[in-house]
């Protein structure tokens, strides 16, 4: 099997991102493609066709790749939760919670055997792997037992492309220095340089200096792309989900950083609403009086709770203004109930009974041993409009008491809706355009605003796609990739 693997001289450098491009155009090439990351530390997970939990970024690889996502494509997946533990999530399913000694000395080998299982299965049904590297291949007090860089190009006997981020600084210096410090610096055989900004000739002298100092080749200097629309995963994307409008009298929607957020690109679609603003809050003195306030998923929801509680978030929200809409998302959905019980802390924290926000009456959370992990569908209605609506569920509480559900489902209802106050444990709610525009309806309507004109736009993946190959020498990319197996 012949593959690529992206290794990345920091953290955000952009290795998922230009997977992902390089997972779209091997498609369009009649490539049976495959994404691949060994081991994976997000909260924003995916849930595959299976009801697997994976890392969200190889479930948008696959997407990306036309293909149907798997476990393989990301056997280990790292979920952090508080007190320092991390959720260990093994093939899709979790299997324990563990420190980061107790990982490091405790699940290696079965690592390695996961790693080399998933490979093997990946073999069997594709011909091309693009696999990524995390963080940076360099850090010398972790290679001796590291699962994700250079342990796995050598597993994979794949050639290595590394990548820096221009846009932080120091780029010479963070290329020169992995160099000089990753084992088997002779993997790699390629340097692409991201998220350029203004005229890449100007970086002319500095591809001739990173050649002739290194000796590998520069493949590509990427400009920086603003807007691409693919769903981020690291927490240091969240900064990139914000927007001023410049609509006059548009629609604010602050969002709640919990210390322990997870899934936040739920709030992505609305960068795509040129009438929205999209502000965090850290604090409930952010907050301000806003037409939406939004609580989004969270790894810890006691956790969360309890600190926008000890804010005075509780009074907040009684004292917002009437028309302001309150979306609670998953985690964020929980802590409107009346009481959550988590005794043995499979969500974070333990609590016998927690006192929620109370925004909803008679609502009780319970939090279980076994996940609910699973795709979901099924209708809401706006007004008068009948909308569909898809996503997937990721939570261990179970809802009761509950009146006013939001989504009918098949065989069941799900959510809350009631007033201008709407929560539901369904990840990628507002993905859907009609969702958002007919959630946004009496918002706009009560702002005197238009209606947007809806606009046709290129697929993300073709645009950032094509984006990436017009600035890289893709006939070398390929030849490097053909020098594997």
């Amino acid at each position: 099997m012949r593959g690529i693997m992206i290794q990345g001289t920091a953290s955000d450098v952009g290795k998922s991102m230009i997977c992902t491009a390089f997972c779209r155009i091997l498609s369009d090439e009649g490539v049976k493609v495959a994404p691949f990351k060994s081991q994976n530390m997000s909260n924003n997970s995916y849930v595959t066709v299976m009801g697997e939990e994976i890392g969200r970024a190889q479930g948008v690889q696959a997407e990306a790749a036309r293909t149907v996502a798997t476990a393989d494509m990301n056997p280990i997946l790292l979920k952090p939760e508080s007190g320092m533990k991390s959720q260990v999530v093994l093939f899709g399913k979790k299997l324990e919670t563990m420190d980061g000694m107790d990982y490091r000395s405790q699940f290696y080998e079965k690592g390695l055997a996961a790693i080399d299982q998933a490979l093997g299965n990946l073999a069997k049904d594709f011909t091309h792997l693009v696999i990524e590297g995390a963080g940076s291949p360099a850090e010398v007090n972790l290679n001796d037992r590291e699962l994700v860089n250079m342990t796995v190009a050598k597993r994979a006997d794949v050639p290595v492309i590394l990548v820096a981020d221009i846009e932080r600084g120091g780029v010479f210096a963070s290329i020169v220095g992995t160099l000089a410090l990753i084992p088997e610096r002779e993997r790699v055989k390629g340097l692409i340089v991201n998220k350029f900004r203004g005229d890449a000739r100007l970086f002319d002298d500095g591809v001739r200096f990173l050649e002739s100092y290194t000796g590998i080749p520069v493949l590509g200097v990427i400009p920086y792309m603003a807007s691409h629309e693919i769903e981020q995963e690291d927490s240091l994307g969240v900064q990139a989900v914000q927007r001023v409008s410049s609509v006059e009298d548009a629609i604010e929607l602050v969002v709640c950083r919990h210390p322990y957020i997870s899934n936040f690109t739920d709030i992505e679609p609305f960068l795509n609403e040129p009438d929205v603003t999209i502000r965090w809050a850290e604090t409930v003195e952010d907050i301000g009086q806003p037409d939406i306030l939004l609580l989004p998923g969270t790894k810890s929801t006691i956790g969360d709770l309890r600190y926008w509680k000890e804010q005075g978030l509780s009074a907040k929200l009684q004292a917002l203004k009437e028309g302001t809409w309150i979306v609670g998302l998953c985690g964020g959905y929980q802590m409107f109930a009346e009481t959550l019980s988590d005794p043995e802390g499979h969500d974070g924290l333990s609590a016998e009974s927690e006192e929620g926000l109370g925004l909803v009456p008679n609502m009780r959370v319970h939090f279980q041993e076994q996940k609910v992990v699973q795709r979901q569908s099924g209708t809401v209605k706006f007004a008068e409009a009948i909308i569909s609506v898809s996503g997937y569920e990721i939570h261990h509480g179970k809802v009761s008491g509950t009146e006013h559900p939001l989504i009918s489902c098949e065989r069941s209802v799900e959510g809350y809706f009631h007033g201008h106050l709407l929560g539901t444990h369904l990840h990628g709610f507002f993905r859907d355009p009609h969702c958002r525009t007919a959630f946004l309806a009496p918002i706009r309507k009560q702002k005197n605003l238009p209606l947007p004109t809806p606009e046709k736009v290129e697929d993300p993946f073709d645009h950032w796609a094509k984006h990436v190959r017009s600035h890289l020498d893709w006939q070398k990319v390929e030849e490097i990739m053909e020098g594997s197996r």
